[in-house]
């Protein structure tokens, strides 16, 4: 148990690091003691709020997926800024706003919140709280009031990759 926190706390302490760097690029040599000591701060100070289990992070495979999501996201942020645009372009303006229940199969609180801001950043759907397994998604068309259909519709596409990356 030790051991597992003492490389959760040195993953931790290796991200602020590299935050810390990246505000002082171009890199300045007498910026890097500085930034040991600020990183063992916060991470000294903060390291109980950090994610459970970040030594996850390390596995070159949740990066592969990471880096194929992005893509997948930007896909689908495209097409609903085109939907959206459509919508607001049209002269009858059809939406059908609402809330929404859908259900999510991601487990970890990471995963979860991933998914909430992949929906929020989605143009025509906006998060609105996480209660347990469902979320609650004001949407701008409401297409359906099936529970799976809307899950499926909202949340499915962006699920199988957020589980790559966070669980």
């Amino acid at each position: 148990m030790n051991t597992k926190v003492n490389k959760e706390w040195l993953v931790c302490f290796g991200v602020v690091l590299i935050l810390w760097l990246l505000l002082f690029w171009p890199l300045q040599w007498s910026a890097i003691p500085f930034g040991v000591v600020a990183a063992a701060l916060i991470v000294i100070v903060l390291g109980q709020r950090f994610p459970k289990d970040a030594v996850k992070a390390l596995d070159w495979r949740r990066w592969v997926a990471l880096l194929q999501y992005i893509p997948f996201f930007a896909w689908y942020v495209l097409k609903a800024n085109v939907d959206v645009a459509a919508r607001v372009l049209h002269p009858d303006v059809p939406i059908r706003p609402g809330i929404v229940k859908v259900r999510t199969t991601l487990t970890t609180e990471m995963a979860k919140t991933a998914l909430a801001n992949s929906i929020t950043l989605t143009p025509g759907t906006l998060t609105i709280d996480i209660d347990g397994q469902d979320l609650y998604i004001h949407w701008i068309n409401i297409s359906t009031d099936d529970v799976q259909q809307r899950t499926a519709e909202i949340v499915g596409r962006f699920e199988p990759l957020l589980r790559r990356i966070f669980e």
